[in-house]
């Protein structure tokens, strides 16, 4: 299990930017509203407001941003604002001194991706899959409630319903993953994942199924399929066909592709892009139990 860093408290500052896609201080207020509500104070970032083609700045001026609350030993969480597209332009060459010395929360998904699985391979800190602040209006209170327990220090536990695709089994390992584009544009860089023991979690949005099918080939012929511990699979969003159709869902797609494996696998757990997003700790040791009239995450 890797370093976690400290509990929130009540006066606590964090610090909300955007590493990607550009955002407006309009489109905050909801989330400030929420962790200001749970005592907390809210910094908002210098590329908040930013603009630089779709990016929240350059992407130096991304990066500075960053750096910045990296470095800042009174800043107890980055918040990344939203996703989009732009992270892996500005996250080469951070510096992580600081942020070793005074180890704090990262909250994001999406295209954060990108930041969670290279803390967790290079720095070795769990970070926090979660509720972005562009999400806050339109997500559940269920999901914003997770998020606020895990940063206060308060564990999720997760049981849902089963899924007829789901394979009968437990697994304990650290949880890795996050967005499946992501994560397969990652192979071969420092930030790729290494699955062995560990329980996968992939999610996506607005893709094509022959390409969701491209990916789990290129997960599974690079060998990171083959060896984990479970496989939790989230929601797979506003998926794409071409004319002459793929012939089965996004679901299937995965399933074919672990099919020759026994560990066990969760499909339609409440994680990704939709508005029930639980939170989940990238980094932390989970015990996945499957069976036939439930699934625990725990």
């Amino acid at each position: 299990m890797l370093l976690r860093p400290p509990s929130l408290q009540k006066g606590d500052s964090v610090y909300i930017l955007s590493t990607a896609r550009k955002i407006t201080i309009e489109e905050l207020q909801p989330a400030i509203q929420a962790l200001e509500s749970w005592g907390l104070k809210v910094v908002l970032g210098k590329t908040i407001g930013k603009e630089f083609r779709q990016f929240a700045g350059t992407d130096a001026e991304r990066k500075e941003d960053f750096q910045l609350a990296l470095n800042d030993k009174n800043i107890k969480a980055i918040i990344c604002a939203r996703g989009g597209y732009g992270t892996v332009r500005m996250m080469d060459d951070l510096v992580y001194d600081e942020f070793m010395k005074h180890p704090k929360w990262l909250v994001g998904f999406s295209d954060v991706t990108y930041l969670h699985t290279d803390i967790s391979n290079n720095i070795g800190t769990q970070t926090l899959h979660g509720v972005m602040p562009f999400s806050f209006l339109k997500s559940t209170p269920e999901a914003i409630e997770t998020l606020r327990k895990e940063l206060f220090g308060i564990k999720n536990e997760y049981e849902i319903a089963p899924h007829e695709l789901n394979r009968v089994g437990n697994g304990q390992g650290i949880l890795i993953g996050g967005n499946l584009s992501i994560l397969y544009s990652i192979t071969g860089t420092r930030s790729g994942i290494n699955t062995a023991g560990k329980i996968l979690f992939l999610e996506d949005l607005d893709e094509y199924l022959y390409h969701i099918d491209r990916m789990m080939m290129n997960l599974k012929r690079s060998g990171k399929l083959k060896d984990l511990a479970g496989l939790v699979v989230g929601s797979f969003t506003e998926m794409k066909d071409n004319k002459v159709a793929f012939g089965c869902t996004a679901y299937d797609i995965i399933a074919e592709h672990v099919a020759e494996f026994n560990y066990p696998v969760c499909f339609n757990f409440p994680a990704g892009h939709i508005e029930d997003n639980r939170a989940l700790v990238i980094g932390r040791t989970y015990t996945l139990q499957v069976n036939t009239d439930s699934v625990k995450l725990f």
